[in-house]
């Protein structure tokens, strides 16, 4: 018997990795300010109907790889009511870099959205 949750768990798994920096690098470019951490998980609740809602604990890598990469700046800021707070903003790299994974992701989804016609949803 095939487990298809097992299959869709594995295969969102994999589906989730890149676009998570698509959309990270995405929400930073519309907010026009720069975000902390909390900040940026409650956008990605709201983008898409919250398919990417439920990844905060993938956050923070891909956050530091981007910044890694010179994708985003940081800077860290004292908080009122906690602990001081990790601002991120996109670069002109990043910005750059945004343009190409959008235009790669319209390819790719065109591509598969062209395979999958007809297919009962």
């Amino acid at each position: 018997m095939v487990d298809s949750d097992a299959h869709l768990k594995k295969f969102q798994k994999e589906l989730s990795a890149g676009t998570v920096s698509l959309v990270l690098l995405a929400v930073l470019a519309r907010a026009g300010e720069p975000l902390y951490g909390y900040l940026i998980a409650k956008q990605l609740e709201r983008t898409g109907d919250g398919v990417l809602a439920g990844k905060q604990s993938a956050l923070y890598p891909v956050l530091r790889n981007l910044e890694g990469g010179g994708l985003l700046d940081s800077f860290v800021e004292p908080s009122v009511s906690g602990p001081p707070r990790r601002y991120y903003r996109i670069t002109e790299a990043g910005r750059q870099v945004l343009q190409s994974w959008a235009a790669a992701w319209r390819a790719t989804r065109d591509s598969v959205d062209s395979a999958l016609e007809g297919i009962p949803a």
